[in-house]
């Protein structure tokens, strides 16, 4: 069983005991959060897809509060006047652990 699940304007795929990053979120380490906005659930060959969302629930525990992603490099440059800045970035995430799909 799988779904759907938009979590701070993305779309992410949900399967029970999964872990992925998703953007900055507030809450301490192991805390419990639940996100309603699912929008198609798949379980044994039935797919449910919803007009937008559905009836469901996805229940998430918070695994790492904050993990900072890939080093980006950021140069700007302007030719024949002497101009260069080279910065750079670092986007922090949330990991966060799916518990339970509930119907």
């Amino acid at each position: 069983m799988y779904a759907m699940v938009e979590i701070g304007g993305q779309t992410h795929k949900a399967e029970k005991g999964s872990e992925f990053l998703v953007n900055l979120m507030d809450g301490e380490k192991g805390a419990n959060l639940n996100f309603d906005k699912v929008t198609m659930i798949s379980d044994s060959g039935t797919v449910e897809i919803g007009a937008p969302y559905l009836n469901a629930s996805i229940k998430v525990e918070i695994v790492e509060p904050i993990v900072k992603g890939k080093k980006l490099t950021v140069f700007k440059y302007k030719n024949k006047t002497n101009y260069h800045v080279k910065t750079g970035h670092r986007q922090k995430y949330t990991l966060i652990k799916i518990v339970d799909i509930t119907k």
